[in-house]
């Protein structure tokens, strides 16, 4: 999952980053609200989620949010605001934003809150994903084959999450970086190539039927089809 943060405070900012990204997800920090409307109008469909800071220099949070929704741009917002008041929580939630969220607040509740948003799709997810005899077990990290417990880092949980929720897709390279790894990660990098050259020997290896396939020249896919 990727999220773009939109907080002008620094040190706010890339504490939230660092934990999210200790967690697996990725994440991009923006620190004013003309370039974070910016961002999402040109770039939404590569983030799952918003963190957006209410009060933020050249345009603020509620507008940002009016803005995206007028736009017919669904994406999940979690709004963070010092103001605590009643009438500034229906402002924040009747401008679009899905939730709001009290600074000061510990990084356990916003974890919490963010898994609740991206429990909110437009179609049921459930806590398992299975391709054949192959399961992923979202709710404890536990991955299995025809039984047998697999050991994954957890970006390559990630990676296995997000083939498997595009079962039969063909993944390229940029589709996988674009997800799972920052929005100024170095395209040249072969740590995609490494990730999932990893990810493909523990999922297949010793099993005569090979679930992950390379499409030549194109990306790969995980195959679904029996």
């Amino acid at each position: 999952m990727r999220i773009l943060i939109v907080e002008d405070s620094e040190k706010l900012a890339a504490l939230l980053k660092k934990g999210l990204e200790s967690e697996g997800y990725a994440a991009d920090i923006i620190y004013d609200g003309k370039s974070a409307l910016d961002r999402i109008f040109l770039n939404y469909q590569d983030y799952d989620m918003v963190i957006l800071d209410l009060m933020l220099p050249e345009i603020g949070g509620i507008e940002i949010c009016k803005k995206t929704r007028e736009h017919k741009i669904s994406i999940p917002v979690l709004m963070l605001t010092a103001k605590d008041t009643t009438d500034d929580k229906v402002i924040g939630l009747n401008s679009g934003a899905d939730d709001y969220l009290i600074k000061p607040f510990s990084f356990e509740e916003l974890l919490a809150r963010i898994k609740a948003l991206l429990r909110r799709p437009k179609q049921q997810i459930s806590d398992k994903l299975d391709v054949k005899d192959l399961v992923i077990d979202l709710s404890n990290k536990k991955v299995t084959r025809s039984g047998n417990e697999i050991s994954l880092t957890l970006k390559e949980f990630r990676l296995l999450e997000y083939f498997m929720r595009n079962k039969g897709k063909v993944l390229t390279r940029e589709d996988i970086m674009a997800s799972l790894w920052d929005f100024d990660f170095n395209s040249f990098s072969n740590v995609v190539d490494v990730h999932l050259k990893n990810l493909r020997k523990k999922i297949d290896s010793g099993y005569e039927n090979k679930l992950f396939k390379t499409i030549y020249g194109i990306g790969y896919k995980i195959e679904s089809q029996e």
